[in-house]
């Protein structure tokens, strides 16, 4: 039994307040793009997420930035940036790696909008590879929610890889599929339609 494997690069989550302090008042997010998962979107909007590095030379704390980083949708009830670990040392930040929502103590950064800036004392996470499943998948599966399995991914790229520390999500509102970032996905030399399927 086999799954779709997809690549989910850096976005950011956002709660109404937070979007209208970055776009303006009464903004709201406009579709782009819908994804596999039932009511998520890629919006149009996109922020600047800013985190901070010491200068080697000065010892000076220095502003890092990565531009254009896509908001998707809907609102949350929480802000949450996802980023790889590369990314997170692109912007000086220790972001770790926990679940989705799972976001009290994890590293700082500032959005920037058009329209303003909003400094996040928490939020930024390198997301936890993880299998969205319905209750049905998962019988058929043999999984419950919250295990941890392995994933073989199934390609000839000549990079072959296993994917340990794996999360099942169950959740009547998933499709199934699973989610890593862009720096597991190069690990494996991974593009295009990709699969895997659990090894026990």
């Amino acid at each position: 039994m086999k799954f779709i494997i997809e690549t989910s690069a850096r976005h950011v989550h956002v709660t109404q307040e937070t979007l209208e302090a970055l776009f303006g008042e009464g903004y709201q997010l406009t579709v782009k793009k819908e994804l596999s998962q039932p009511g998520q979107f890629a919006s149009n909007e996109k922020v600047d997420v800013v985190g901070y590095k010491k200068d080697r030379a000065t010892g000076q704390l220095v502003e890092t930035r990565i531009k254009g980083v896509s908001i998707l949708g809907p609102v949350r009830k929480e802000n949450q940036v996802e980023v790889s670990l590369t990314d997170a040392r692109t912007l000086g930040l220790s972001a770790p790696v926990r679940e989705s929502g799972d976001v009290a103590g994890s590293a700082p950064c500032k959005l920037v909008g058009p329209k303003g800036e909003v400094e996040l004392k928490e939020g930024v996470i390198a997301a936890k590879r993880h299998i969205h499943m319905t209750p049905e998948d998962a019988k058929e599966f043999g999984v419950e929610n919250g295990q941890i399995v392995s994933v073989k991914v199934l390609n000839e790229t000549g990079r072959s890889i296993i994917f340990g520390d794996t999360v099942i999500r169950v959740s009547p509102k998933y499709a199934l599929a699973m989610h890593i970032d862009t720096d597991e996905a190069n690990a494996g030399a991974l593009s295009g339609l990709v699969y895997g399927e659990i090894v026990k």
